[in-house]
């Protein structure tokens, strides 16, 4: 198995991106540490996970809070030894508003929450994965250097911006033999609410890829755990794309 032996956090490990990495990373042997603020949603991803016979725990955490995450994160390696994945998939507060009318404050609090988030998150994985000498930070996300939508607001940007500390962190921790690595997403239609409404945005994503499929949530599991294992080794400070064609490099 790919991650056998290995331990994984995973914030906002109850949600459909979350979820999907954590049961692919405990069937590929990962124990798996969830964290989010919804414990019912937390419990039933490790139900399903224990049901296949995985190993899976949950945690209440915010990931904005310090001293939680800090703690959190002592008391996974205190009990399992070690951290070998870390995983923000924390969604944004996303504002759909023009820049040209966006209140400064509110723009404000929207960047500064993706930004806290995922600094503390890799702050605390990295402070054990650098004495380990090993270690896999994971981001999803991506940046769109060829983004032509208007009105997306905070979305691209707060995407870039996490991509921007993704090449930072590659930088200080590659010497550590820590990766950093994000996954570069064009949306997926799973995710996303099942009502009406919807459809036409699902089909667009189809429509807009070269494979005229989009991604599922089995792909982003399976490319999540390959970037994880020993078989990426060689990868650090890219974004992999599972567009399937719909932005293209």
């Amino acid at each position: 198995m790919l991650l056998e032996n290995k331990t994984a956090v995973i914030y906002g490990g109850g949600g459909a991106i979350g979820g999907a990495m954590a049961r692919a990373f405990a069937a590929e042997g990962a124990r798996v540490f969830l964290a989010g603020r919804t414990p019912a949603t937390l419990d039933a991803v490790a139900e399903e996970i224990r049901g296949a016979g995985g190993l899976a725990e949950t945690a209440r955490v915010d990931a904005l809070d310090e001293d939680a995450v800090n703690g959190w994160v002592d008391s996974v390696v205190e009990t399992a030894g070690s951290v070998d994945v870390s995983v923000n998939v924390i969604s944004q507060d996303a504002l759909f508003v023009p820049l040209i009318d966006m209140p400064v404050a509110d723009f404000g609090r929207a960047m500064e929450k993706v930004a806290r988030s995922f600094l503390l998150t890799t702050q605390a994985a990295a402070r054990h994965m650098v004495k380990q000498g090993s270690g896999v930070i994971l981001h999803f996300g991506g940046s769109d250097s060829t983004n032509r939508m208007p009105g997306i607001g905070t979305v691209q940007i707060g995407c870039d911006m996490v991509e921007a500390m993704r090449r930072q962190w590659a930088c200080e921790l590659g010497p550590h033999s820590v990766r950093v690595l994000s996954m570069r997403t064009g949306g997926i239609p799973e995710s996303m609410p099942d009502i009406p409404d919807m459809e036409p945005v699902k089909q667009q994503m189809v429509d807009a890829t070269l494979l005229k499929r989009a991604a599922t949530l089995t792909d982003v599991g399976r490319v999540a755990a390959f970037l994880a294992s020993d078989h990426a080794a060689s990868l650090t400070s890219t974004q992999v794309n599972i567009t399937a064609g719909a932005l293209v490099d």
